[in-house]
């Protein structure tokens, strides 16, 4: 499909991290409506993917040529403890906007992870065969194969370590570490051990909305070239900042925060684009050149706070 003014998208779970870049690149060339069920943007409306008379009610009013499902839950604690929360959003939501996408004839974008292998291979391409062994994964992986069993225009898009949504939003690694360096710590703990590939959300945003309009339906994996562990990300991201000086950063094993962090998680959830590259529509860029432009918008509260 094309997009174009008139074109009408319809965006669930638009509210995280993912959704501020997915409005921003969508809304200027099509009419959006934007739900989520935490109203923390003025563009923002009430939808719940769990509630399938309410969201099928809000999305037949609006009549959507595309769907795109950006609702999860993706904190893997969170998860573990509360797994039947999680399967409603993440598998559930996942099958209830499938329905409705057929129901109305929409294209439908679902949003996976590469969470959802199991760590024992180094590299994952699009071929692979999934093995998830968290809930957050296994609900995760639900989504993909419900969506694949019952559509025929769908993409689903795999996503590696997310980065993105700035210092308000973004819930993962990058912010999680900023927030150390706000507080005064001096010495950061990382593990090495955790091998992925980080994906920035503006690219993955820039690059869905390029894709959606090829119709070259399918699953894809879609992250940032190049893969590294999570302290290659923290140094990165220290010397961005300009703190290489100031701040260290100690190596430590996973097991350093098995209390804090005890969702299992594989060790390697590096993806290759094989699919996209193939198809040449791989429009995903370096993770470093990513987390640069990233950077720049947590430098402010960096200035703030000197």
């Amino acid at each position: 499909m094309g997009i174009s003014k008139n074109k009408k998208v319809f965006i669930t779970g638009c509210g995280g991290m993912l959704g501020k870049a997915v409005y921003e690149k969508f809304s200027p060339h099509c009419k959006v409506l934007a739900t989520d069920i935490d109203l923390n943007e003025p563009w923002l409306e009430y939808g719940d993917v769990i509630d399938f008379q309410g969201i099928l009610e809000m999305a037949r009013k609006f009549k959507p040529d595309l769907i795109i499902n950006l609702a999860a839950l993706t904190d893997l604690e969170y998860c573990e403890r509360n797994p039947e929360i999680t399967w409603k959003t993440n598998a559930l939501g996942a099958e209830n906007m499938a329905l409705i996408s057929k129901k109305l004839n929409a294209t439908y974008i679902y949003i996976s992870t590469a969470g959802i292998f199991d760590g024992k291979q180094e590299y994952y391409s699009d071929f692979e065969q999934p093995n998830p062994i968290s809930v957050y994964a296994k609900a995760k992986y639900y989504g993909e194969t419900v969506v694949e069993r019952m559509l025929e225009n769908y993409f689903i898009f795999r996503a590696g370590w997310m980065m993105g949504g700035g210092y308000e939003k973004d819930k993962k690694f990058i912010n999680k570490i900023f927030k150390q360096i706000l507080s005064g710590k001096k010495e950061l703990f990382v593990v090495n051990d955790k091998l992925g590939t980080p994906t920035y959300t503006v690219n993955f945003a820039e690059a869905m909305f390029a894709i959606v309009q090829t119709e070259l339906f399918g699953l894809y994996n879609m992250v940032c070239e190049g893969s590294c562990s999570r302290y290659d990300v923290a140094l990165e991201f220290i010397k961005l900042l300009g703190l290489k000086k100031e701040i260290s950063i100690k190596v430590v094993g996973s097991d350093f925060y098995k209390n804090e962090y005890f969702a299992p998680r594989p060790d390697s959830e590096k993806l290759l684009n094989l699919k996209l590259s193939a198809r040449g529509i791989n429009f995903m860029k370096d993770w470093k050149n990513c987390l640069k432009d990233y950077v720049e918008c947590f430098k402010p509260y960096l200035e703030n706070s000197s």
